[in-house]
């Protein structure tokens, strides 16, 4: 890892600094690194005051001190700076340039382990976690793309991914919908209306909605109270009894309800594809509500659990939650039981399984607080492993969403929206000139889904933030087109220059060339340079965080450097050989960094744009 390999450097010259300056041994992992913040001179800062009481000396002579010894004994260390008890180390060109040269000789975008360890570890990530009443919204594409990029970044760290899905694909939210198209809507189907099969069937739950009011305001009128109104509408009445049919097999409504979840499935799946993800498996509540009953039974013969009035209970107190039921009274199942139930079923299917990512909204945290407490009290030794990977709510500039209401924003016209707004910011720029009607269609909807993606994806999951479409699509901002259309620059730049890989080898020649040149790097090209060497560290960083946010942020700051080294150089009037083969390799080299930063999350770049 690139990253190791400055520490593998400085480390045991530091251990041997303390060794021989103040004559104590430290261990490895006590000496921290840090970036040297950007008002002061410098690329690696170490904090020497917890070393004082070792050196015996104030902080400014310790730093001194070891700064000294690391000029005299490593190579790459070139001068250093002291600011009160911080040391600030400049690393040599030499040393800069010696990793670009690997770079370019390992092939950048070979996805590799940046693990500490190495270790390969097979994790199971869930996300989209839709239900079969109504069309993907805003909210799931969220979450789906921050599962999605999770998945990816862990695989690019090395570890066996498993992507799954639960479809929520039985209950009330369902009837509701079935009944309402078997009451108002005359036999029509996604062929007969046009309709993908997903938006027909919410169609229906809205139209549900629409009923159950006007029965309400019609009983409230006749002298009901609302409660009571609520409770006694007649097509509420009639969905209730057509969950006791489904819940009966009776053959009639389950047959219904595969026409119509079947209609869903295949909107769902164009969905899906259109947004480039993807799934190993999908679980189905209708077949996992029936786990775990049988596991909490045996929890209550072990005294894990209690029963009380005839339920099942647990007692989460001690933990700071509260008591919560199982099993009701007439031995039916909560959502919490299924959960266990199918979080043990997941680790039988899968031999090995080390990890357990839920890509759920932050309003299920404290569902997962006692779903992780429970496992770890029926004895799994898994259960530490179990993370909710929680997130917060989207808004639009036009407000929240409704979907009872019909209000939700749907996530097929949303991107139909970013799609539009990269095609009208596309034929404005008119850079287009020879490319055909598909090629562009295929460009644009590129674009759309990067703006899409990385705007969602760039923001801290925990945080709730407003997606603003048009924003999204700025080519000048912090966006996932302007990222888009860097790359896209680069490859236009080496294709002048000739291929990219004849470019890339010029570099093993040249770099030994301007090693021995300690004044070579200007400092655009330098920081250039410094990012890409934090770039394992930082796919690593997302891995350990399941955080693609810093990932996206990375990216970008790759690319504004790159822009600004761009601007200052230019690269192919350079009359000098070696420098402008050297600045293309460098070229290449962050536009390979970039495609792969992109490919974690799950965000495709053009060659041309």
């Amino acid at each position: 890892m690139f990253q190791d390999r400055l520490q593998s450097l400085l480390v045991p010259a530091l251990q041997g600094a303390f060794q021989q300056l103040f004559g104590h041994a430290i261990e490895a992992k006590a000496i921290g690194f840090q970036q040297t913040r950007p008002e002061f001179e410098g690329d690696v800062t170490i904090n020497v005051f917890p070393f004082l009481k070792l050196s015996g000396k104030g902080p400014e002579q310790t730093a001194q001190a070891i700064g000294e010894f690391l000029v005299k004994e490593v190579d790459v260390v070139e001068r250093f700076n002291v600011v009160k008890g911080f040391l600030n180390i400049v690393i040599a060109d030499s040393y800069w340039l010696g990793f670009l040269k690997e770079a370019g000789d390992r092939d950048i975008l070979q996805l590799e382990p940046v693990s500490p360890s190495g270790a390969k570890d097979k994790v199971m990530v869930e996300y989209a976690s839709p239900n079969t009443n109504k069309p993907l919204h805003l909210g799931h594409l969220r979450n789906i793309f921050l599962g999605y990029s999770v998945s990816r970044i862990l695989k690019a760290a090395g570890h066996e991914v498993v992507k799954v899905q639960v479809i929520n694909d039985r209950g009330i939210h369902i009837c509701k919908s079935m009944l309402a198209w078997q009451k108002f809507g005359n036999g029509e189907t996604p062929e007969s209306s046009g309709l993908k099969g997903d938006k027909l069937v919410g169609k229906y739950y809205v139209e549900f909605d629409k009923a159950y009011k006007s029965e309400i305001d019609a009983l409230v009128a006749a002298g009901k109270s609302k409660e009571e109104a609520e409770k006694e509408a007649p097509i509420l009445l009639d969905a209730q009894e057509m969950l006791r049919k489904w819940e009966a097999n009776d053959p009639e409504v389950r047959a219904l309800w595969e026409k119509i979840n079947g209609w869903v499935y295949a909107g769902f799946d164009a969905t899906y594809a259109r947004a480039g993800v993807d799934f190993d498996k999908n679980y189905y509540e209708s077949q996992t509500y029936v786990l775990g009953k049988a596991d909490v039974l045996e929890g209550l013969k072990k005294g894990v659990f209690y029963e009380k009035d005839g339920a099942v209970w647990v007692d989460n107190t001690a933990e700071g939650l509260d008591e919560k039921v199982l099993l009701r009274r007439d031995g039916t199942s909560v959502y919490m039981t299924q959960d266990i139930g199918t979080a043990i079923k997941r680790f039988e299917e899968y031999p090995g399984l080390s990890k357990l990512i839920y890509t759920v909204g932050n309003e299920q945290d404290y569902h997962f607080k006692v779903l992780f407490i429970i496992l770890k009290k029926l004895g799994f030794v898994w259960a530490d492993e179990l993370f909710h990977l929680s997130y917060g709510m989207v808004d639009l500039p036009s407000g929240k969403m409704k979907s009872r209401e019909g209000t939700v924003v749907d996530a097929d016209d949303l991107i139909d929206e970013v799609v539009t707004e990269a095609r009208k910011t596309g034929e404005q720029l008119s850079k287009l000139d020879g490319m055909g009607e598909a090629e562009k269609a295929a460009l644009f909807e590129m674009i759309g889904l990067a703006a899409l993606k990385y705007f969602l994806l760039k923001v801290d999951p925990k945080k709730r933030m407003l997606f603003d479409p048009a924003a999204s699509i700025d080519l000048q901002g912090h966006t996932g087109p302007f990222i888009q259309y860097t790359y896209a620059r680069i490859k236009s730049l080496l294709r002048k220059a000739g291929e990219s890989a004849v470019v890339c080898a010029e570099l093993s020649g040249q770099a030994g060339q301007l090693t021995t040149d300690k004044s070579s790097l200007l400092s655009e090209e330098r920081t250039v340079i410094k990012l890409l060497h934090q770039f394992p560290a930082v796919l690593n960083e997302a891995a350990t965080k399941l955080d693609p946010s810093s990932l996206a942020n990375h990216a970008y700051e790759v690319v504004k450097a790159y822009n600004s080294f761009y601007q200052a150089i230019p690269v192919m009037k350079e009359e000098d050989e070696g420098k402008r083969a050297f600045r293309l390799a460098l070229s290449a080299a962050v536009a390979d960094t970039t495609k792969k930063a992109m490919w974690c999350l799950g965000i495709e770049v053009p060659e041309r744009m």
